[in-house]
């Protein structure tokens, strides 16, 4: 009996697929890792959590995970800048509390608008990360000293802003609605087709956009699959947080999406479009892999840096914002405790390299959902906060012992990462 095959036009595709598949397999053993590691690691957290409290699973409990790990999330996205430069910011947690400090006293004791006190908070940020940049790209100081120091005089500015201890409530309603209120759930429903269909229009059109310039272009089946596995989690995740969270709906109605989780996907959308579509961002990229090539090949190697610290500290002024409005107020602590090395830590679990030169937007917001989940999923089980810092800082010491390996696998390999 003769073999049946597919047709040719059948073929194609499912050969395109097949080779795709085994490239990846090669890049993965090749030391190529990408967010693998922690999309593993945050499948497996979130099954063994859900198991052992089913209570994790909670639509309450789901979105209150996106409100926890909110600020970290967007300090981390600042600090992915620093750290692709190969610098680091110890910084980043008390400039979102001195930053949030403004946003407080300039609302309760001076009485100004929220946009005006939003705006001004942002200004401070990039006024510290300018002054931060300076001193490490133009006088030369290591940027762990310039910033060990700000870390240090940033908790007496923070001090001095709220009168050495008092602590200031936050009663602006459009300020508290960033992290305390939810979308009607059929925006929800609307963000999310938008979203999913936005991204599917891209990622058809730039790969047929490729295939026309005889450019290597991923298989339309792969780009399909994304499609839907995207499409699958973002309508899961609206469908969940669309669910009656309330205890008494009667009284009070508690669903649809938290407000923040919009602002960070936007705040993700914009950087990394910066960071993989802009001459900028490969201009980022090129001094983290190598400073001295990027300056003979006539790129501005001080300007970058700089920019890396301006970028970092706003956005940490942005978590600051986000902060305040989850707990409705500042006070001395805020911007302090775990919120530096949380971030550090969410930044280089998702994928950053401490080393310089690899690392994506996207990474922080993986990052930072393991490390809710892990302080979240702990908490429900009751363990206390001593166990909570050893399992993270365990996951933290791992990812960076994978980036170390992957390099050493890369390097054998003669892949370039």
């Amino acid at each position: 009996m003769a073999t049946q095959t597919l047709p040719e036009k059948q073929q194609a595709p499912q050969a395109a697929v097949r080779v795709h598949f085994r490239d990846y397999v090669e890049r993965v053993r090749g030391g190529e890792l990408g967010a693998l590691p922690a999309v593993l690691g945050l499948v497996v957290l979130c099954v063994i959590f859900s198991i052992v409290r089913p209570a994790f699973l909670s639509a309450g409990n789901f979105a209150n995970l996106f409100t926890q790990g909110a600020a970290v999330t967007v300090i981390a996205m600042g600090l992915v800048f620093v750290l692709l430069i190969g610098e680091i910011d110890l910084s980043a947690g008390w400039t979102s509390g001195v930053c949030a400090a403004v946003l407080a006293v300039l609302l309760t004791f001076h009485g100004w608008p929220w946009y005006l006190a939003v705006l001004a908070a942002m200004l401070t940020g990039a006024l510290i990360g300018l002054v931060l940049g300076t001193l490490v790209a133009k006088v030369g100081i290591p940027s762990f000293v310039v910033t060990l120091a700000a870390f240090l005089a940033f908790q007496g500015v923070l001090l001095l802003l709220v009168k050495e201890g008092t602590n200031i409530s936050i009663r602006d309603e459009t300020i508290l609605a960033i992290a305390n209120s939810n979308l009607p759930p059929l925006l929800g429903w609307i963000g999310a087709a938008v979203g999913v269909g936005a991204y599917a229009v891209v990622q058809i059109v730039q790969a047929r956009r490729r295939a026309a310039r005889g450019l290597v272009a991923d298989p339309m089946g792969v780009i399909y699959f994304r499609i839907a596995v995207l499409a699958v989690i973002v309508g899961a995740a609206v469908y969940v947080l669309n669910l009656e969270r309330s205890r008494n709906a009667l009284l009070v109605s508690l669903k649809g999406v938290p407000i923040v989780v919009p602002l960070i996907v936007l705040l993700l959308l914009f950087w990394t479009f910066v960071l993989r579509r802009t001459a900028y961002g490969r201009h980022l990229y090129a001094v983290g892999g190598n400073a001295e090539a990027a300056r003979r090949a006539g790129i501005n190697v001080d300007r970058i840096r700089i920019s890396a610290f301006v970028i970092c500290s706003f956005m940490a002024s942005i978590g600051g914002i986000i902060a305040a409005s989850r707990a409705n107020s500042v006070d001395p602590n805020t911007g302090g405790s775990n919120v530096l090395l949380f971030a550090v830590g969410a930044a280089v679990i998702g994928g950053t390299s401490l080393f310089g030169g690899k690392g994506r937007v996207l990474d922080a917001v993986l990052g930072g959902a393991v490390v809710a989940v892990i302080d979240n999923g702990m908490g429900l089980m009751g363990y206390s906060a001593g166990v909570k810092f050893i399992v993270t800082g365990s996951v933290l010491l791992l990812a960076a012992s994978v980036d170390a390996l992957s390099r050493k696998r890369a390097a054998a390999t003669g892949r370039r990462r």
